[in-house]
């Protein structure tokens, strides 16, 4: 804006355009007239912006010719005189460069983090104030950083210009195929000098130590919750500006974090990556096949604190709870009959309804659901996935092998209430307390055919 000549130059190209348009409408003009000034300020603005950068630049190569003048002041300086020992180069440069640094350090007074020139602190403090003045014109998405917008704008294009010399997989930028190769690798170079854990990559090791050193430097300003990582804060706001970047490719719905987007796109592909190396059945998430996975191992992490029975899942011990504290929240609409769980109350209703919509392809027989479906089909298949590790016998059930471990266990969780006697089945249970209840034979008979009809659907 100091020089006038470029905007004397403008106003003439003006004053011939407005000759050449005398004949057109007063209102056309004032319009021309705005958009000519809108231009003129965006242009100034571009002008003004690029002479910041080149000004920036400027002042850092200028550090740089100063810094290589003192340095060799203080060469000359330091020159060995007939008779002196003689100071080798690298440690007078050290020396120097330790102390110009130490006077030219700008340090940053949210995390104590010190930069050579003011430039760099000023871009480094965007991490702390949270200002994206680099915005993305596809998707409006903003960023701290010029480079990280580029890289950005890479997932616009698709450009992938770094490949893995080993499976040939694609990346943006060369740090995440770096950190690709250590899948092929296995190394972990990077270990914690406080408990020993090892890390592929140096910026997970940093990340780690924050938890022994309890240092939180990210802090959200509208509720003033701390986070160990930049990107923790970030994925938190999030929160507070209802922001979800990121659009399902399929339907409308929209996710804060791109995994969330990625587990959601899987119901529109099918996709289920996570394969169990047992028995072949796959998932589309990574935790659902740990969470099956113990159906193999056994692993039962969850016990009760009442009885002490042990579950493979935190819901299936919930359920259980239940059992001690009589709670039943799902009753049926036809007999009033109280259930634990919603799929228990469906179980229920096909008692009322009869329906059998689920039909064996093979032999046509009908099931009221498709779990019984399921499991009659492995009749006919033979499949046995279930395998018992003490004698190696298979069952087409988890149920199946449950029951067969108890004879290995000797566990019997199921115990009389008229005296101490204990059974590994809730039948036998069932058939031993008749007993104390003086069951009749024709109840008996009753009840057997009963339940050769319940085995039957």
């Amino acid at each position: 804006m100091s020089d006038p000549e470029p905007c004397r130059m403008k106003h003439t190209e003006d004053s011939e355009e407005q000759r050449d348009l005398m004949e057109e409408s007063e209102e056309s003009e004032e319009l021309s007239e705005v958009k000519e000034e809108r231009e003129e300020l965006s242009e100034v603005k571009e002008e003004s912006e690029e002479l910041s950068e080149e000004e920036e630049e400027s002042e850092e190569l200028s550090e740089v010719k100063e810094e290589r003048e003192e340095l060799s002041e203080v060469e000359e300086e330091h020159h060995v005189k007939p008779g002196e020992k003689p100071l080798s180069r690298s440690k007078t440069k050290n020396t120097f460069l330790k102390e110009r640094r130490a006077k030219k350090s700008f340090t940053c007074s949210q995390c104590g983090n010190s930069f050579t020139c003011k430039h760099s602190l000023d871009v480094h403090m965007r991490v702390h104030t949270g200002e994206k003045p680099f915005k993305c014109d596809q998707c409006g998405q903003s960023f701290a950083f010029k480079s990280t917008l580029k890289l950005h704008m890479m997932i616009h294009t698709g450009e992938k210009p770094f490949s893995c010399d080993q499976c040939g997989k694609t990346f943006i930028c060369v740090s995440e195929l770096k950190k690709h190769l250590t899948v092929h690798t296995k190394e972990k170079p990077h270990s914690c000098s406080v408990c020993g854990k090892s890390f592929s990559l140096l910026l997970y090791l940093h990340r780690h130590e924050k938890i022994h050193t309890g240092v939180r430097e990210y802090m959200c300003f509208e509720c003033e919750k701390t986070f160990t990582t930049a990107g923790g804060l970030k994925r938190h706001q999030r929160i507070h500006t209802g922001e979800k970047p990121y659009k399902c490719s399929h339907c409308d719905k929209r996710f804060s974090q791109p995994a969330n987007l990625k587990t959601h796109e899987r119901i529109h592909t099918g996709g289920k990556p996570y394969t169990c190396d047992q028995c072949g059945q796959s998932f589309a998430l990574k935790s659902t096949l740990k969470l099956h996975m113990r159906v193999h191992t056994g692993e039962k992490p969850f016990k009760c604190d009442k009885c002490g029975k042990d579950f493979s899942r935190s819901s299936h011990l919930k359920l259980h709870m239940m059992i001690h504290t009589g709670e039943k929240p799902f009753s049926c609409d036809q007999c009033g009959k109280t259930f634990i769980c919603v799929s228990e109350l469906k179980r229920h209703l096909t008692v009322h309804t009869k329906e059998k919509p689920h039909s064996c392809s093979v032999c046509g027989k009908s099931f009221s659901q498709l779990q019984y479906l399921h499991r009659h089909e492995k009749i006919h298949t033979g499949v046995k996935e279930y395998m018992c590790f003490e004698c190696e016998k298979t069952f087409t059930t988890a149920d199946g092998l449950k029951l067969h471990q108890r004879i290995h266990t000797g566990e019997k969780p199921y115990k009389c209430s008229h005296y101490d006697k204990r059974f590994n089945q809730s039948a036998n249970l069932k058939s031993h307390e008749r007993i104390h209840t003086s069951v009749t034979t024709e109840c008996k008979s009753n009840t057997n055919e009963a339940s050769r009809c319940f085995v039957q659907t």
